[in-house]
Formats: structure tokens, C-alpha cells, sequence
């Protein structure tokens, strides 16, 4: 029988092990980071494991029989994978998420947005470290292929994007120059501010981030 397991703010109800709570706050985290109510997430996770397939806004969800009553998940958005993982059973029949963890987890995922302070571009100054920052992307140059200072090669687009305070550079490396478009709103997490030939540019340290808030 599986121990029930209480959280930081409280006691989930009904029984689930440490792996289970896990599986669960990996599952909300997918939720907030695409803006779909988790409740709303999971039930269509146990609608594709029924039906082998279902839609969650730009999400597509397929489900597939594996071993030890455990469903894996395959989650994609067009060709992208968004992510893959097994789910257990006994999970999958309880149809719907209990209402307390789905509380905590939005009351996480609130204080985790608040300590992200997004700085506005006309306060960006050289010399600035791990800054956060969102802005609409104005222009994407064409890609260059430019040696490295370790030697290998990469290639090179500069984005310039703006908030209602002014413009910045933003170079973008390799798989970055595909995963924005111009016109998209974006958010920057963890990036240093340079001067790179008399001009300001926000560059994102390999720990940092760039996500598409919003498409075009």
C-alpha cells in the first residue's frame, strides 16, 4: 500500500508515493510553461490514454501501452517534441488531479514567476549579469558562419528586438535562429549586457534561456 505523502504546504489526498508527487509537479510544470490549466492538462492526458490520441490547444497527445501497467506519453507541438514520459496506471484512473495540488502547484509556479524581474531595455547597461527581459523580436539578420574562440565553427544571426522603452541586440547561436521568429514576443532568463562594437547586446549565457511567449 503506498504511504501518503505530505507536501510543504499540506497533505495530498488519497495515496501517492514520492515518485507519484514528482510525476505530478513535472506535469503542472509542462502546464504553466505552455499556459494550460493543469487540471484541464491531465484530463486530457487521460482522454489520449482512452482514445490513444487527444489535442490540448497547440499540444498533441499520444499514448502508447508499455510495460508494468506504466503509458508513455509522447507530447508534441507540429514536428517539435515537447516531452516524453511514462505515467502509472493507478495515476490514470483517478480521471482528474486532486484540487489541493493543483492550488500548491499555481501558488509555486506564481512565486516562481515573481523572482524572474525582467528589466527594461532602456535600463540595460554593460556589465549587467543574469538579467531576465521580455521584448518583442523587430529583425533577424542572415545567418554567418563565424569561427569560435575555441575553434569550432557556429552559426550567427543578430535579433533586434524592442520593449516600450527602446531596442537591443540579441544574437542568436545555432538552434536558437530557428526557435524565434520575427514578430514573436520573447522572454530572456539569465543573459549578461555587452558592448560589442560601440552597441549594447544582450547575450544569453549557456545556463540561460529564450522561450517564444507568444508567437507572431
Amino acid at each position: 500500500m503506498r504511504k501518503k505523502i505530505s507536501t510543504k504546504r499540506g497533505r495530498l489526498p488519497g495515496e501517492y508515493s514520492r515518485a507519484d508527487i514528482r510525476l505530478l509537479e513535472y506535469l503542472t510544470s509542462i502546464s504553466t510553461k505552455h499556459k494550460i490549466d493543469s487540471g484541464k492538462f491531465f484530463e486530457k492526458l487521460v482522454n489520449a490514454w482512452k482514445h490513444q490520441e487527444s489535442r490540448c490547444k497547440d499540444l498533441t497527445i499520444k499514448c502508447r501501452n508499455g510495460a508494468n501497467y506504466h503509458n508513455v506519453f509522447l507530447i508534441t507541438n507540429g514536428s517539435k517534441v515537447i516531452a516524453q514520459f511514462p505515467i502509472p496506471e493507478h495515476i490514470l484512473t483517478k480521471t482528474s488531479l486532486p484540487k489541493e495540488f493543483i492550488q500548491e502547484s499555481r501558488e509555486r509556479n506564481l512565486v516562481k514567476e515573481a523572482k524572474v524581474n525582467c528589466v527594461q531595455i532602456k535600463n540595460l547597461r554593460a556589465g549587467m549579469r543574469r538579467i531576465a527581459m521580455k521584448a518583442r523580436v523587430l529583425e533577424i539578420s542572415q545567418p554567418r558562419l563565424v569561427v569560435t574562440n575555441f575553434g569550432s565553427h557556429a552559426n550567427v544571426a543578430n535579433a533586434l528586438v524592442c520593449d516600450k522603452t527602446g531596442t537591443v541586440q540579441l544574437p542568436l547561436w545555432n538552434k536558437q535562429i530557428d526557435e524565434i521568429s520575427v514578430g514573436d514576443l520573447i522572454q530572456v532568463e539569465n543573459a549578461n549586457v555587452i558592448l560589442f562594437k560601440g552597441e549594447r547586446q544582450v547575450r544569453v549565457n549557456r545556463s540561460g534561456k529564450l522561450s517564444v511567449i507568444k508567437n507572431s
